[in-house]
């Protein structure tokens, strides 16, 4: 079947945003004809299928005039539109022998039954990557979770590996896990970053200073976890069990308790998961 194909399958992207480009190009840049970009039909949507078409030397359609003349569909568009969106290119080409992505990291391929209903093999394949504006992000290593038919599923892992990255399996049932772990290795670890400049203001250091001072720090803490470990990476007044110093802290954020709960959330999952000392000493300073 398509897994087996001498040639590189040929692929429609579904909605030409910040995921749908990042894919386009990387998948273009590894010898992948990109049949259509495939978009809405407002004027901003098909302006951006049109600047994305021209870069990959492919054709910018609205969803209803689709060809699809391809072995690949692979949707990119937001969660709350996979299923209408399938449901909508149901009728516009026969599905057998097809293969059908889509890249939500919370929804299972279950959103592609319109498709998978008329013989589409079926899947949801998530690069675990941040995708904003004016960044477009190196696919290079990138995990993709994966979950879905097993046809689909072999054929994610032949476009992974040539994109030169790596498909993990993830479990239909763990979908909404998986998808919170990549929310807080990304918006929420800015989270946290936010949450630092705002404890820098208390200090008297403007939030555009605060991040320019941050990022030493910052990028040694990541560059340790990522060598060390997280527990030979953690430093600090609470693997020191300095119950005292914490104790200062949490007062300096008596008249801002959002930080204060920050803080004592964070402080709380390091008793939990980090080395400490005088953890019992620690818990009660964090809770005065």
């Amino acid at each position: 079947m398509l897994p087996g194909m001498a040639r590189k399958p040929r692929i429609a992207i579904v909605g030409p945003g910040r995921l749908g480009s990042a894919l386009a190009l990387a998948l273009a840049g590894s010898g992948y004809q990109i049949s259509e970009v495939i978009a809405r039909s407002s004027r901003p949507s098909l302006r951006k299928a049109a600047a994305l078409a021209r870069r990959v030397r492919s054709r910018a359609v609205i969803l209803s005039q689709a060809g699809l003349q391809c072995e690949i569909v692979w949707l990119c568009v937001p969660d709350r539109s996979i299923f209408s969106c399938a449901r909508e290119l149901a009728p516009l080409a026969r599905w057998s022998g097809k293969v059908v992505f889509h890249s939500s990291g919370a929804l299972t391929s279950d959103e592609l039954d319109p498709l998978r209903e008329r013989g589409a093999a079926v899947a949801s394949l998530h690069p675990l990557m941040t995708f904003v504006s004016r960044s477009t992000p190196s696919l290079h290593s990138v995990p993709f979770g994966v979950e879905g038919e097993a046809a689909a599923v072999r054929l994610a892992r032949r476009v992974v590996a040539d994109l030169d990255g790596e498909l993990f399996h993830v479990r239909s049932a763990n979908k909404a896990a998986y998808h919170a772990w990549a929310t807080l290795a990304s918006p929420l670890l800015l989270a946290t970053l936010v949450t630092a400049e705002q404890a820098a203001r208390r200090a008297g250091i403007s939030a555009a200073s605060a991040r320019r001072k941050m990022l030493p720090i910052a990028r040694q803490t990541l560059a340790n976890y990522a060598a060390l470990g997280p527990a030979a990476a953690f430093s600090g007044p609470i693997i020191r069990g300095d119950a005292a110093i914490v104790r200062k802290h949490m007062s300096s954020f008596k008249d801002h308790p959002e930080l204060r709960e920050a803080y004592r959330a964070l402080a709380l999952v390091a008793l939990r998961y980090l080395p400490a000392r005088n953890r019992e000493e620690l818990k009660k300073a964090l809770n005065d």
